[in-house]
């Protein structure tokens, strides 16, 4: 079957139209043209010619027009809409009129990188002229960097690269700071939250460097749709943008589904695991020979899901092989053959996190299934839009899990696809952030008394401080860098953490198979875990905490490990807070805690609990921002002991569930904590608290809103058919209890009356 027949069936078959709670169909679209700026180099005119291109999309060529005339410029269109000429025209222009001329582009991935220097090196051939384009990452050797360093026109890196091997080497880089004109930062809408927030404080850093070599780049941004492209550009690269957002690229015929998997106990509201319905859709597509990729929302389900589509291969008389994962993790070879093999079509399917999200070439995939909302709307539509040829139909399925958040979403389409895409959320001042780029720029320069980094307001106390730890010296006033260390080294821009864990193979010797962030080490990687790699089991035998390696072993079991965390929480201060006769609520600094206490086995297929053992690790704990409601005594007072104590945590449940529809972040970037009477309120009380050092400022925004939040979680609580409680809405009856999902629904009523 062909995609349009395969809808039909799906559409049409009992086994599964009860399951489709939405259908759109996209129509294609023409192209919308424009010819080619007067002012670009007649010689790209005549290379574009010779590509068989003679006029631009509309958007390429208002986009050129800007940057030409000196503005930073940042292009909002969907993927595989041709951002690219949008920057390499300009960046061309300027080498072809001036050889001295230099130019930076910043990809948020090595892979990406390399994969956009295939398009750039056949456009600089069909130039004809001598224009030297580099990689300059992890893998460039030695000698190379030298050459990249002297002669680099076009050095294409990535924000890690440029934080720790060019800023922080700044003098044996000064042709390109002496001629820098373009600095292209390119799927701006992946710099959001920490990544985003340090990429803002690594630009500061590029442009206090460009200041002194007496250079001033324009900036250009692409991104794809996010509501709030400007402001997230401005926010990042620290000057004002023009934005051009009216894509003119056609695009293809796109069938989109909402698949809501079957309910399986009708009085506890238990679906049908997502993970499982995702299996047998994908294995429908795949035995259907259409091209596919499947999205998991975490390293785990990646690998189960691996696992589950091999087997049907198998079960098909096809090699297993044909289907491959693709996340953090592998190393690079891996990688870029699966990248290859997707191109070529040598692999008929690939189970990936949101690491394929971005517009690597993968080719023309037909089929998409997303198992699991991934937690904002602009990241789904990325999703989905790696599907799909001009020239003929796409499908893309969006399975839901039973969260809040997704039964929101694939219960209300209409939200989808009717509502903008979600901001993205940046705090370059977050104050840990900030503090270790004003070492490396010390390092990079000295600070002269007076001088702002980028701006931030903090400036001054950020070098007393770091002044009184013995990093910095004041003399003459300026600020010198005192210490031996190599502050970059140090500096994670992935993560509040700085230290991976590197996951060794003693299966046969010893070789590195992987690497994880600490946070995750807790849960993925303690003692007795079983870790997923490639399909293949290894059980964790030893956790080294101090060296930071977890040695594990090749197995062959049933089963699969799931950990759990306790948390507490302490708030620290309050930056805001409802007034009076508003609705309860505030949100400030709070002291994190968290442990891994325990471990379940749980077995494939059935996903039955087949025991469970308990996790031997220290604490960890990290500061961060929150937000909070506290109930008053007229909203609990009614309900009795036992029914608050039930409705809290459902309460906690549906805010945890629905915050993310506010907020441009991935649920897990989220926690809550509810406590009976909390030290710090003396109240009952819900704590939603960012799982990030210091915070970027999501518990700021909740709180700006939390009258929509309130009434988003009471509309999914009230829109759910189960009758006490469930994993969709106020949390499982085992956990909330009989009395939890009524009581929560009569305390969120009582808060949405009372909002002010």
């Amino acid at each position: 079957m062909d995609v349009t027949a395969l809808v039909d069936y799906l559409l049409a078959s009992p086994d599964h139209r009860g399951c489709i709670t939405a259908h759109r169909h996209l129509p294609a679209r023409p192209a919308q043209y424009a010819d080619l700026p007067r002012a670009l180099h007649p010689h790209l005119g005549q290379a574009l010619a010779a590509r068989g291109i003679h006029r631009l999309y509309s958007h390429q060529a208002e986009a050129i027009e800007h940057t030409l005339s000196g503005r930073h410029v940042a292009v909002v269109t969907p993927t595989a809409s041709g951002k690219t000429l949008c920057y390499n025209l300009p960046v061309l222009d300027a080498v072809l009129r001036d050889p001295a001329a230099r130019a930076l582009y910043l990809f948020p991935t090595k892979a990406l990188a390399q994969d956009q220097l295939a398009e750039l090196y056949g456009l600089v051939e069909a130039t004809g002229a001598d224009v030297k384009t580099f990689t300059y990452d992890g893998d460039t050797s030695a000698s190379a960097r030298r050459a990249v360093r002297a002669a680099g026109h076009i050095v294409v890196t990535n924000p890690d690269m440029l934080h720790t091997g060019i800023l922080p080497h700044h003098t044996k880089w000064v042709k390109l700071f002496e001629n820098l004109r373009y600095v292209v930062v390119d799927e701006l809408h992946q710099y959001r939250g920490v990544f985003g927030s340090h990429l803002a404080n690594v630009l500061r850093r590029l442009r206090r460097l460009c200041q002194w070599y007496g250079s001033n780049p324009r900036f250009i941004c692409c991104s794809a749709t996010i509501a709030n492209p400007a402001e997230l550009a401005e926010q990042i690269i620290h000057e004002q943008v023009v934005l051009v957002d009216r894509s003119g690229a056609p695009s293809g015929e796109k069938h989109v589904l909402f698949y809501n998997p079957p309910v399986v106990n009708w009085q506890l509201g238990i679906r049908q695991s997502s993970l499982l319905a995702s299996r047998r859709l994908a294995s429908l597509l795949l035995r259907e020979r259409l091209q596919t990729i499947v999205f998991a929302r975490s390293r785990l389900v990646v690998e189960v899901l691996l696992s589950y589509l091999r087997e049907a291969m198998q079960q098909d008389k096809r090699p297993a092989d044909l289907v491959r994962g693709y996340r953090g993790g592998y190393l690079p070879l891996e990688r870029r053959e699966i990248e290859r093999g997707l191109r070529s079509g040598a692999i008929q399917g690939v189970v990936a996190t949101n690491a394929l999200e971005l517009g690597i070439d993968i080719g023309g995939l037909e089929a998409a299934v997303l198992c699991g909302y991934p937690g904002s709307i602009a990241s789904a539509w990325q999703q989905m839009g790696r599907v799909g040829r001009r020239d003929g139909a796409s499908l893309a399925i969006l399975v839901a899990t039973s969260s809040p958040l997704d039964q929101f979403i694939v219960t209300h389409p209409d939200y989808f696809f009717s509502r903008s895409p979600e901001s993205g959320l940046v705090n370059p001042d977050n104050a840990v952030i900030l503090a270790n780029h004003v070492k490396c720029a010390a390092f990079e320069l000295p600070f002269a008394s007076g001088d702002t980094f980028g701006g931030a307001a903090a400036t001054g106390a950020v070098l007393e401080h770091l002044a009184q730890e013995g990093v910095l010296h004041p003399s003459g006033g300026r600020w010198h860098w005192s210490s031996e260390s190599f502050p970059a080294e140090a500096i994670s821009l992935r993560s509040a953490s700085i230290d991976n864990f590197v996951i060794v193979d003693q299966t046969d010797g010893a070789r590195v198979i992987g690497e994880m962030d600490r946070i995750s080490v807790p849960t993925l990687l303690h003692e007795e875990a079983i870790y997923l790699h490639g399909g293949v089991q290894y059980q964790v035998e030893r956790l080294d905490w101090e060296q930071k390696k977890a040695y594990v072993r090749r197995v062959d079991v049933d089963y699969y490990t799931d950990a759990n965390l306790a948390v507490d929480l302490k708030v620290l201060d309050v930056f805001d807070a409802a007034p009076g006769g508003d609705t309860p609520g505030a949100h400030g600094e709070v002291a994190v805690s968290y442990l891994a206490t325990i471990f379940k086995k749980i077995k494939f297929d059935t996903h039955e609990n087949l025991g469970w053992g308990k996790i031997h690790l220290p604490e960890e704990s990290f500061h961060s921002h929150g937000f909070w409601l506290a109930l008053p005594e007229r909203l609990t007072a009614p309900l009795g002991r036992e029914a608050l104590q039930s409705g809290l945590r459902g309460l906690a449940n549906l805010l945890l569930g629905v915050a993310p529809l506010f907020l441009m972040c991935d649920p897990r970037d989220l926690g809550v904590v509810q406590e009976i009477r909390a030290p710090f309120t003396g109240l009952p009380t819900v704590f939603l608290y960012e799982k990030i050092p210091a915070g970027v400022g999501f518990s700021e925004r909740l709180f700006a809103l939390r009258r929509e939040l309130y009434q988003a979680a009471l509309d999914l609580a009230r829109d759910c058919a189960c009758q006490s409680g469930c994993p969709s809405c106020a949390g499982p009856l085992n956990e909330v209890g009989p009395l939890g999902k009524e009581a929560a629904q009569r305390l969120l009523a009582g808060l949405v009356q009372r909002v002010g």
